[in-house]
């Protein structure tokens, strides 16, 4: 508690400097700043591309989403209500080159892809190659970050190097997640769900003005399901969902707009169930046999109960202080805590459980000079962040045991526990010139600075858990990790960008970006297998410091897209061909441990490479034609959009643990050489109210889980279909009522899983046995589990605004 009244002294420290400096009066003209920025889209379909102008910030500053030279999808709060969504991994059916899925064993936890980036393991230590932006607010960790869609204003995915323009920088891309601003007068929402396996959502939200300038409001959620399956073992539900969520928000502006203030608070508490994984093969040691339902789970660790807790305050400032010149702060701080057990082996006996604590805090400070005047826009900044990620988890390995001379009862068994400090800053600027009025040329440049101090602990254990879990675990012997270091990784990176505009319904533009990404140290790496220790063929580290430091990644990337609209915007597209340079990739892994070559795998380890080069090219194609208007009525239409996404994402080089070219048995994770969505929607008015219906069908290419393919966990292709109809109506269609189907055909779909197999030890694949199984690199049981994608679900909204 000491550590987070330090913190939250000093966010009022902080935000207090930039509340002075925007006391100030301010002289400018009446541009608005980008927290103004409204949304808005078709109804009638999913994507952003429509008959509607939409407006996104995608370049800090108000513009239409068809005059962004940026490959951007964006999505108004609207749309979302319309199609159901209730989290961000919802959009990434329709959103083209993109993979967001809740990650394992967690409802909250996000693993989001962009263009083949991202991070697969939400550990301390690796910064996410996808940065997520709630208001403008960075969020360093992907713990807490898959979002509940309420009181959403829009979503924009940014595809791409994100460095130049915002704070964090970010390699892959980045999701903008943006809610309403409050209204000026006294307005209620409130939305009710029900449907299957008991869903029963709720979303309230009230806003008032207290005086002329000054606005409050507050805005709750309640999140709740049974499971899609059992937990045979423990007698509770899988895959169920028990969230609470809420939002203050307090605003000030002046009355000619010309200073905004917004202090924000943010609050999630997830009390689901622990989700845990569907054995894909028998027990090798229990013979327990496969389950029926891929919902179902055998698994046996109940300690610690999972709870995970997550939240907020920010302050965000816009101000004019001169014509043309907006100033801008955005203070944030942050903290969550995952507590959560992880049975990887999923049956009751004690083979590989893994109870398991993951603590983030952040303090981060942005400024931004944001200039516009008729040729020459763009803005210049400055951002801080200084951030705290620990994990502490057991290995329980207890079955592992006898093979050591220990009993069962022992609860044999390691300890990792890892801490890992940002301190970051950076300094950026961009700017576009009107050279003409149908020719603009961008230039940026960003400077980032990132120090790593890392700690690393690991011990083998008895007893079982630890005891802040519920167990009566202890240390034996001595350590076998106990590391400290520090490196800081600098690096500039630049962006230009040419766009055309002969007219106003067409755009094209080429871009250059370069993007970064930090090393750091593997927070659950294991010093009894650095190769200066144990001699791994091929490669050669100075000292233990070496083996546990990781560098930093570099992507050059190239764009060329066009936009446009035809037939009085009855056909709207966004056209994008991409290439970029991956270089020093980051590819965490987990492997079982035989330290000494017995045979015997007695623990666990984070293996982290840089010894990859990947070539990351393709297409994306975002298109939408009104096929009829006014044929029942004036606001009737036929609507028909696309998405989509083409990627050929290879390895180019790949050093594998011998020491050899594996680059043609590896392949990039979370990412499908083909992304496609169509939407067929109409709006029809009806009586007193309009009726507005939608049906999506999305499809996945074959997509493998990690950079090793194997024959459990990587998904062959296949299709989802989605179905939704709502009926608004009474003044200002103020009352909604809508019917939603997700996943109509009943697919099962594997999103993530876990395999510890011995592998070959000159390709790294698994080695399967003439029976079809594997031989276990971790426990006696096997671990090969998976995680699946909702099944078939219906449910009913009903809304209500005024």
């Amino acid at each position: 508690m000491a550590r987070l009244n330090t913190r939250f002294v000093q966010f009022l420290t902080l935000t207090a400097a930039p509340a002075a400096l925007f006391a100030m009066p301010a002289h400018a003209q009446d541009v608005p700043a980008e927290p103004e920025a409204q949304a808005a889209a078709t109804e009638a379909g999913s994507a952003a591309i429509g008959d509607q102008d939409i407006v996104v910030t995608a370049q800090r500053r108000s513009e239409s989403l068809l005059r962004v030279p940026i490959a951007v999808t964006a999505y108004s709060g609207e749309a979302l209500e319309a199609q159901g969504a209730t989290d961000l991994s919802d959009i990434g059916d329709t959103t083209p080159n993109v993979t967001l899925e809740p990650s394992r064993g967690t409802n909250s936890t996000l693993t989001a892809f962009i263009r083949g980036v991202g991070q697969q393991d939400p550990v301390p230590g690796f910064e996410s190659g996808v940065g997520l932006y709630l208001d403008d607010v960075y969020l360093n960790r992907p713990q807490a970050a898959l979002l509940d869609i309420y009181d959403v204003e829009r979503i924009e995915v940014l595809r791409g190097p994100q460095g130049t323009l915002y704070g964090r920088n970010t390699i892959g891309g980045a999701i903008k997640y943006v809610t309403r601003r409050l209204p000026n007068d006294f307005s209620v929402n409130a939305r009710a769900t029900y449907g299957s396996y008991d869903q029963a959502d709720g979303v309230l939200s009230i806003s008032a003005p207290l005086t002329d300038g000054i606005r409050v409001g507050v805005a709750g959620a309640r999140m709740s399901r049974g499971g899609f399956g059992e937990n045979t073992t423990l007698g509770i539900e899988n895959y169920n969902k028990d969230v609470w969520a809420g939002r203050g928000t307090i605003e000030f502006e002046t009355p000619d707009s010309r200073l905004f203030v917004r202090l924000s608070g943010d609050y999630t508490h997830d009390k689901s169930n622990a989700r845990n994984g569907h054995r894909l093969l028998p027990g090798l040691l229990s013979g327990a046999p496969v389950l029926e339902n891929v919902y179902d789970t055998r698994a046996g660790l109940a300690f610690p109960k999972n709870d995970i807790e997550a939240g907020g305050l920010a302050m965000n400032i816009s101000a004019e202080i001169a014509t043309g010149l907006t100033l801008r702060s955005i203070s944030a701080w942050r903290q969550d805590r995952s507590l959560t057990p992880i049975d990887f082996d999923a049956l009751p006996s004690v083979d590989v459980d893994v109870p398991a604590v993951y603590r983030n805090e952040q303090l981060s400070q942005e400024f931004q000079l944001a200039y516009e005047s008729d040729r020459l826009k763009g803005l210049v900044g400055f951002y801080y962040l200084d951030a705290r990620a620990s994990t502490r988890f057991d290995v329980i390995l207890a079955t592992t045991g006898p093979a050591l001379g220990l009993p069962v009862s022992a609860g044999f068994g390691q300890q990792t526990a890892g801490d890992v400090r940002t301190d970051t800053w950076s300094g950026f600027a961009d700017f576009t010139f009107d050279v003409t009025d149908w020719l603009a040329v961008t230039g940026g440049i960003r400077y980032t600075s990132d120090t790593r101090k890392s700690t690393i602990f690991k011990a083998n254990r008895l007893g079982g858990a630890d005891p802040q879990f519920g167990g009566a675990g202890r240390n034996l012997g001595n350590p076998i990790t106990n590391f400290t270091g520090e490196a800081t990784f600098e690096k500039w990176t630049p962006r230009a960008v040419v766009t055309v505009t002969p007219s106003d319904t067409f755009l094209a533009y080429a871009s250059y970006s370069k993007g970064f990404k930090g090393g750091g140290f593997d927070p659950r790496g294991s010093a009894n297998i650095a190769p200066n220790n144990n001699g791994v063929p091929g490669i050669q580290y100075d000292d233990i410091y070496d083996f546990f430091l990781f560098d930093p990644e570099e992507v050059n990337s190239y764009e060329v897209g066009v936009k446009g609209s035809l037939f009085d915007r009855a056909f709207t597209y966004a056209v994008t061909g991409f290439y970029a340079d991956y270089k020093n990739v980051q590819v965490p892994g987990s492997v079982g441990v035989d330290a000494n070559g017995d045979g015997i795998f007695e623990g666990f380890a984070g293996v982290t490479t840089n010894a990859a080069a990947a070539t990351l090219k393709g297409i994306e194609a975002e298109l939408f034609a009104r096929l009829a208007r006014d044929f029942a009525g004036a606001g009737s239409q036929v609507t028909l959009s696309g998405t989509l996404g083409y990627i050929d994402a290879k390895y180019d080089s790949f050093i594998g643990p011998a020491g050899n070219q594996v680059a043609d048995f590896r392949r990039i994770q979370n990412t499908p050489d083909w992304t496609v969505s169509g939407t067929l929607g109409t709006i029809l008015p009806i009586g007193p109210g309009e009726l507005n219906a939608s049906t999506t069908v999305s499809y996945r290419s074959d997509t493998t889980q990690f950079e090793v393919p194997n024959p459990f966990l990587d998904q062959p292709g296949y299709a989802l279909w989605d179905a939704s109809i709502n009926y608004r109506f009474g003044p200002d269609n103020r009352y909604s009522i809508g019917l939603h189907g997700k996943n109509l055909t009943d697919e099962r779909y594997i999103t993530s899983g876990y395999l510890f197999a011995v592998s070959n030890p000159q390709t790294g694949l698994p080695i399967i046995t003439p029976a079809g199984g594997i031989t276990p690199s971790l426990g006696r049981e096997g671990v090969a589990t998976a995680f699946y994608g909702n099944p078939r679900q219906f449910y009913v909204t009903l809304g209500l605004k005024f």
